[in-house]
């Protein structure tokens, strides 16, 4: 077992859990991942090997069907499953966050409705925020939704979804001003925004009456997992599709799903570094130059001690935001911190392990290629390293406040 990245304190049954994961992706994903990656394949025999696993319901209560797992044992699942191929762990996170918002925002007939056959795999979830114009600001979204009756119509571009294709529930947050003068609607923006809940056809095209995924979006890295847009042209929804069933909370239902995804992403950005310097610290010692083996250059070895304490402190982080989460308390500053710490240091790690392989790194038959080209999607999935400095400084100051 690798000494890096250990968790103390876990039950026998979180190690059981992590123990039959860990074995599923050195059996099942890392002997693949290339390849399909290099192919831009959907993984469907590795997906069918989740569902099977009950991955898809880790988090989800045991009496709709799920595990009732804590997000701590969520988060190192994604650790262990982005140390094999991290396109991977974006089909489960977007899933997660929907259940997760769901659990907590739903009404009982939603969770009654969607969550048995999400905690089975059976209903793939994605959610919906950016559009084409929008970046960081969710102030800016241009969808809206207009009450017509007991429906609302839906209209607007929405961008980034991943699992936008292969999904059948998106949750997807859109203007809905019903309650609001378009004055109040101007002045407080993140008031007059709604989560919709849309269920779908998965595949490419019209999707449902109204609703159209047009294909998937050519990217650099995060291949295999679909990304997609979506357009709503005159979509009508019934009201009891609201999330929670009252307009008006969508913008923070969505906060708390992001919050969780963060340490998603932290998770996602430790397993990458781990599998990194994996590859970086192997290679070390089978190249050698100058009548050694590379790692017994000094040069090389303060290398593989950054990268060492890089994928540690980035796991710790990663734990402490998901235990803060899990003892009910409010854990954005720690999730901030996390995902910070963890997309950048995995970037980090990541190129040193590819310098580490010179010239060898450069090309496709190496893993470390693909990795080189992942890890930069961490930077800015789940909010940018902009975004998580101010909001770990607004946190900052307000824990501070100078009482002068």
């Amino acid at each position: 077992m690798a000494r890096l990245a250990q968790t103390a304190g876990l039950t026998d049954v979180q190690q059981e859990i992590l123990s039959t994961v860990r074995d599923f992706v050195d059996k099942e994903i890392i002997p693949v991942a290339t390849e399909l990656e290099h192919r831009d394949e959907y993984p469907q025999a590795i997906v069918d090997g989740l569902k099977e696993l009950g991955l898809f319901g880790l988090m989800i209560p045991e009496e709709y069907g799920g595990l009732g797992e804590s997000l701590l044992t969520y988060a190192l699942c994604v650790e262990e499953i982005a140390r094999g191929w991290m396109s991977v762990s974006g089909i489960i996170n977007t899933h997660f966050i929907v259940a997760y918002m769901l659990k907590q925002h739903g009404t009982q007939e939603q969770k009654d409705h969607f969550l048995p056959r999400m905690a089975a795999g059976d209903i793939r979830g994605a959610f919906s925020m950016s559009e084409p114009g929008l970046g960081s600001d969710v102030s800016a979204i241009t969808s809206k939704a207009v009450r017509d009756g007991d429906e609302y119509v839906l209209n607007g571009q929405k961008m980034w979804l991943t699992n936008g294709g292969t999904s059948s529930l998106v949750a997807v947050l859109v203007r809905s001003d019903e309650g609001h003068s378009p004055e109040e609607a101007a002045a407080k923006p993140h008031k007059s925004m709604t989560t919709f809940l849309i269920e779908k056809e998965p595949g490419f095209g019209e999707v449902r009456p109204g609703l159209t995924i047009p294909g998937k979006i050519e990217k650099m890295g995060y291949k295999g997992v679909d990304t997609t847009e979506m357009i709503m042209d005159g979509l009508r929804l019934p009201a009891d599709r609201v999330l929670g069933g009252v307009t008006g909370r969508g913008f923070y239902q969505m906060m708390d799903g992001v919050e969780v995804g963060r340490v998603n992403v932290a998770a996602r950005g430790c397993g990458v570094a781990q599998r990194a310097f994996e590859l970086g610290v192997r290679y070390a010692q089978q190249r050698h130059t100058f009548g050694k083996a590379i790692a017994q250059h000094q040069a090389i070895q303060f290398k593989l001690a950054e990268m060492a304490t890089k994928v540690e402190a980035a796991h710790a982080m990663m734990v402490n935001a998901a235990r803060k989460k899990d003892s009910g308390e409010r854990n954005d500053l720690e999730a901030g911190m996390a995902k910070y710490l963890a997309s950048e240091y995995c970037k980090e790690v990541v190129e040193d392990a590819f310098r580490i392989h010179g010239g060898y790194g450069f090309s496709k038959e190496y893993e470390i290629e693909r990795l080189y080209r992942e890890a930069p999607m961490l930077l800015i999935g789940e909010g940018t390293a902009e975004i998580q400095k101010m909001i770990i400084g607004r946190r900052l100051l307000e824990e501070y406040r100078f009482q002068g």
